[in-house]
């Protein structure tokens, strides 16, 4: 793995030689890690050594922040080559967007250390009791969470909790939501358990998590629905949003790679009882066709509605009902994409797409996974439809 240089601001095209090396490192261990459940310790490194874990921590306190549409290529790349890695990869990037919301230095001394490796879940799985210890303010918690992708090897877990008041009943907010606040646990403060036995994406160890009556101080919790203590074009874009985009990239980088194992194995694959290549059949030429038109489109509708919103973000009013939605439906629309893609190239690879040893399996699995992701699931195309047809909308999820 190629030492990251000692530069603030790297250029796309260093990054993406980055997440190349990557690649090349992970490039036909997916069975491996299939296997295990989680990622081994020399990829986990390699991930850190990268720079890729820290595209999305402020630049205030030694992140990258990078713009949005890089963020999405770089990801993408990273899942041609492994969608589990790809998929961890992302995860620790989000769950840094906390750092620009959290007072600066509890932010520097939690999330600048170059080689920092987070997870974590927005989703208010917890609860947290207000409590003073030896004269620091903070919160009592407990909860369970789902979906921990990566925590095995993270150094910080934060995890989504409702704040209930002295009477034990949820504090609301002026709009009558509950209040929630993102906290910052150490792993030492974790329980991770064993528990990710899923169809995809099993090497990015996402099963769940706990803690147990565990302080945290008031300075490790923030609410992502405030404004970011970070005002940046990058913290400008909604939360949720960075995170559907996370999934479309991942899912565009697995249909890229079933495309890919198609065009290789139509070349030699002569199927039964005919004397012609796969390539040569019209059906393969056009699913071929019609998935690389079908892929392409739905990518550039992304990188479009991030060109909107980028723009949008550069000024302090930020970006509008219309343009986050957008974002949300253009990303949902890619992973769906992405999956009917991935379906009709494995049918048309026949019985060599059965096997284990066959990566198309494996795409048609991952992708099968992302599609299940609250936040690219049926409920957001009704989200973005609600803002489209101007009927009432709680926006918090946008």
């Amino acid at each position: 793995m190629t030492t990251p240089p000692n530069q603030a601001h790297p250029s796309h095209a260093d990054l993406m030689a980055r997440a190349d090396d990557l690649a090349r490192l992970v490039q036909g261990r997916s069975r491996e890690f299939e296997a295990l459940c989680h990622l081994p310790p020399d990829v986990v490194c390699a991930m850190a050594d990268s720079g890729l874990l820290r595209l999305l921590t402020p630049a205030d306190i030694g992140g990258l922040e990078v713009p949005v549409a890089s963020f999405f290529a770089l990801i993408e790349r990273v899942a041609r080559a492994d969608a589990s890695v790809a998929w961890c990869t992302f995860i620790s990037c989000t769950s840094c967007v906390l750092a620009a919301y959290l007072p600066k230095d509890t932010a520097l001394a939690l999330f600048s250390p170059p080689a920092l490796k987070a997870s974590g879940v927005f989703a208010p799985r917890g609860q947290a009791r207000a409590e003073t210890v030896g004269g620091v303010a903070g919160y009592r918690v407990s909860g369970r969470w789902f979906w921990g992708s990566g925590a095995r090897h993270a150094d910080l877990i934060s995890g989504g909790c409702q704040v209930l008041g002295p009477d034990g009943k949820p504090q609301a907010m002026a709009d009558g939501a509950p209040r929630v606040l993102s906290m910052v646990f150490e792993r030492s403060q974790v329980t991770v358990l064993d528990n990710w036995d899923t169809l995809g994406l099993r090497g990015s160890g996402s099963g769940e998590f706990e803690v147990s009556d565990v302080f945290v101080p008031a300075d490790r919790a923030a609410s992502l629905m405030d404004a970011p203590r970070v005002q940046t074009p990058l913290y400008r874009f909604p939360v949720f949003g960075l995170l559907a985009l996370a999934i479309a990239a991942v899912s565009c980088g697995i249909a890229r790679r079933a495309l890919d194992e198609l065009v290789a194995l139509a070349s030699d694959k002569v199927p039964q009882a005919s004397s012609k290549t796969l390539a040569m059949r019209p059906a393969t030429q056009e699913a071929a066709a019609r998935a690389e038109a079908a892929l392409r489109g739905a990518r550039a509708f992304v990188m479009e509605a991030i060109g909107t919103a980028w723009n949008a973000a550069q000024h302090p009013q930020g970006i509008a009902l219309a343009e986050r939605a957008d974002l949300r439906l253009a990303a949902t629309h890619a992973v769906h994409t992405a999956a009917a893609v991935v379906d009709r190239l494995y049918t048309q690879a026949a019985g060599s797409a059965v096997f284990a040893e066959s990566p198309l399996q494996r795409c048609l699995r991952d992708v099968h996974v992302a599609t299940q992701h609250m936040m690219v699931g049926e409920s957001s195309w009704e989200l973005s439809g609600r803002v489209m047809l101007g009927l009432p909308t709680n926006a918090s999820m946008l």
